[in-house]
């Protein structure tokens, strides 16, 4: 069952980078097609795009030198990821023991993701059945992150308060979404560079962390 008004709610998920190690994904294929395309590519512009929605990363590619309109490009790109995905699932560390110990407890879970929505289903059939019980992805909402319009979303599908919702993020977007959305947020650091303060939390790694610790994150 569902927290009470003065208890966490639910737990909405950022997917790449913060679920799943999968920017690295993006990165190289990144660099597949634009270098197919005879352009260059670097770490650093790859890393730039984390947390950024699907257009900003086509107009990025387009000008290191990928020839074609914006969405066949986003298709391709997503489907080379996916391809990916469907033989393994590399989960963040920390990750699988704190959704099932959120399964355990009856809090419930969503995934809040720039990526789509096809992509979302696939790492949430990798979970164990029942922890997710929204997936938000890009398409489905009107303003990807750094909009609050997808926590917003995911904490409407649960039906469950915002503001008493945790929302974990690894991006510099994506943690604005989340602090604008009015959920506890909290950081996780991976690649890209976060800012060094703000009105979030935090952690180094989710190894370790319990539900008491999400908790106490509303207190």
């Amino acid at each position: 069952m569902t927290e009470t008004s003065d208890g966490l709610a639910a737990v909405l998920w950022d997917m790449d980078g913060t679920l799943i190690d999968s920017e690295p994904l993006w990165i190289a294929q990144q660099f597949v097609m634009v270098e197919a395309h005879g352009g260059t590519w670097s770490q650093e512009q790859g890393l730039a795009l984390v947390g950024s929605d699907m257009m900003t990363t086509a107009v990025a590619m387009q000008s290191a030198g990928v020839d074609l309109e914006a969405a066949p490009l986003v298709a391709d790109l997503e489907r080379r990821v996916i391809e990916t995905l469907r033989r393994t699932v590399a989960w963040r560390p920390g990750v699988l023991a704190l959704l099932a110990a959120l399964q355990e407890a009856g809090v419930p879970c969503a995934i809040a993701t720039t990526s789509s929505h096809e992509m979302a289903e696939l790492v949430a059939a990798a979970a164990p059945p029942g922890t997710f019980g929204a997936l938000v992805g890009g398409e489905d909402v009107a303003q990807t992150k750094p909009s609050p319009e997808p926590y917003l979303r995911a904490a409407e599908l649960l039906g469950v308060p915002i503001s008493r919702c945790v929302a974990i993020e690894d991006s510099p977007n994506g943690l604005a979404s989340a602090v604008a959305s009015g959920a506890a947020s909290l950081a996780i650091p991976n690649d890209a560079a976060l800012p060094e303060a703000g009105d979030f939390t935090t952690w180094p790694t989710l190894e370790g962390r319990t539900v008491g610790d999400l908790r106490a994150l509303l207190a």
